[in-house]
């Protein structure tokens, strides 16, 4: 895995997005040189800013393939959608590039030149594809792991890194003293006969998932192990890594104290108070205009304020009230108990159904940011009973009030729309990934994901 701006990403997902980058970049250079002559095309490249152009291609077809999901797992594995898709982001490319060339005539490439790339990226990507995938699935391509610990963990773990061959990880099974029934991983050695069994499996990974290691973890043969080249991890960091959340099924109240992380630094309290308040401002003027027009159009569609207050929990528990536009009919939301929206709630307004599926309804908590209760990026504040109720079923969850809440989140443009207590345990463990890691960097990455979502039309309930 490689980190970014404090995120994980598959090292091989990584590399295949490098790589094609510079395969539309290299496509479209040799078009240029086949359609003008090599002369002419390098005189393009050194005193009509070729290079630029072609490297303007590049960035909106990259853009594109990351926006129709052509680094998802679940895509990767599927050669039918990825040249289905592939098909969508060269349309869509060509769309958008017509209308940057329209606006900016100096940033275009010529017809021919510009035909005769796109047919050159068509092949090879699809090639590439191809390729990929192939080496993809190859389990010789994959390093050799074992879990030693039969928790949970170990399974839920397992079952994530196998939905994911992109991992590159080959789970052979689990080293623990017994074995466990009707799971899907196998028990290999028991845990006397872990060298023999590395030595015999070609185990290249070792990855420590016991829940209670004390007076129980081979502590002299793992490291034994280790300066013999086997690589050692702990489960939880492992992951981490991987899903890009906390584990629950492992969390410890010693992991949260002596773990990196959970603390802001005085500039990351700076960073985001400035931030919010210069955007939030910005956004609010912005958006006036828009504003007004869904003020009117809630008013006209159905009686009661066109304003939604309600209370939410923030910032150590501390309740504050919520502005949003008005989405449902005006005494949906003051009952004692809040019942969460579901898909074709009987209780939204025309106006507001639209409203949700554009997340337009949201815009007022720009004030909420501004005044100081809310942020862009933190964990999504519920109402008191809700909040009242996770607190209560769920270990750890009022960890999640250690920063402000937020418009957006890692949560959010990982796990959409929450209704159970099942869900909300699971957003946890994402909203715990984001306090323990929070960083400018990542902040950015999380409203870069988001703009994704709302231009999809993702996730809005």
């Amino acid at each position: 895995m490689i980190r970014l701006f404090n995120a994980y990403f598959p090292t091989r997902i990584v590399v295949l997005g490098i790589s094609e980058a510079l395969l539309v970049t290299l496509s479209f250079m040799l078009a240029s040189f086949l359609w003008l002559g090599a002369l002419e095309a390098n005189f393009a490249l050194v005193y009509q800013n070729e290079a630029l152009k072609v490297g303007v291609v590049t960035l909106v077809l990259t853009f594109c393939m990351y926006y129709f999901d052509l680094y998802d797992s679940i895509i990767l594995s599927n050669r039918r959608e990825v040249a289905i898709r592939i098909v969508q982001v060269l349309g869509t490319a060509c769309i958008v590039l017509s209308l940057l060339y329209r606006l900016y005539p100096a940033l275009g490439l010529s017809g021919g030149v510009f035909a005769l790339g796109l047919v050159l990226v068509t092949v090879l990507l699809i090639a590439v594809r191809r390729i990929f995938l192939l080496l993809n699935r190859t389990a010789r391509m994959s390093q050799r792991a074992v879990f030693v610990g039969d928790g949970l963990l170990a399974f839920a773990l397992g079952d994530e890194i196998g939905r994911r061959p992109e991992l590159g990880i080959n789970i052979l099974g689990y080293i623990a003293a017994e074995a466990k029934s009707g799971k899907q991983l196998k028990r290999v050695a028991a845990l006397d006969e872990m060298s023999e069994a590395v030595k015999h499996l070609n185990v290249q990974r070792i990855i420590v998932t016991m829940s209670d290691r004390r007076g129980s973890l081979p502590v002299d043969t793992l490291l034994r192990l280790k300066t013999q080249g086997v690589m050692i991890q702990d489960g939880a960091d492992v992951f981490e890594s991987v899903t890009g959340r906390v584990a629950l099924e492992s969390l410890r109240v010693s992991w949260l104290l002596f773990s990196p992380g959970f603390q802001a630094s005085r500039f990351m309290r700076f960073y985001k108070r400035f931030f919010d308040m210069l955007c939030s401002g910005a956004g609010l003027l912005l958006a006036t205009p828009l504003s007004l027009l869904i003020w009117i159009a809630i008013r006209l569609d159905s009686a009661g304020p066109a304003i939604f207050k309600q209370t939410r929990i923030g910032k150590d528990g501390r309740p504050f009230t919520l502005f949003k536009f008005r989405s449902m009919l005006a005494d949906a939301g003051h009952t004692q108990n809040h019942r969460p929206a579901e898909k074709d709630d009987a209780r939204f307004t025309r106006v507001g159904r639209w409203l949700r599926r554009s997340r337009l309804d949201e815009l007022p908590q720009l004030l909420n940011i501004l005044i100081g209760d809310m942020s862009f990026v933190g964990p999504r504040p519920f109402v008191p009973d809700q909040e009242e109720e996770c607190a209560t079923h769920i270990p750890f969850y009022g960890q999640r009030w250690a920063v402000k809440p937020g418009a957006t989140g890692w949560a959010q443009v990982h796990r959409g729309y929450c209704a159970t207590l099942e869900d909300n345990a699971e957003k946890l463990s994402y909203d715990l990934f984001y306090i323990k890691n929070m960083s400018v960097g990542l902040d950015f990455l999380i409203m870069f994901l988001t703009v994704k979502i709302l231009l999809l039309g993702r996730g809005g309930q």
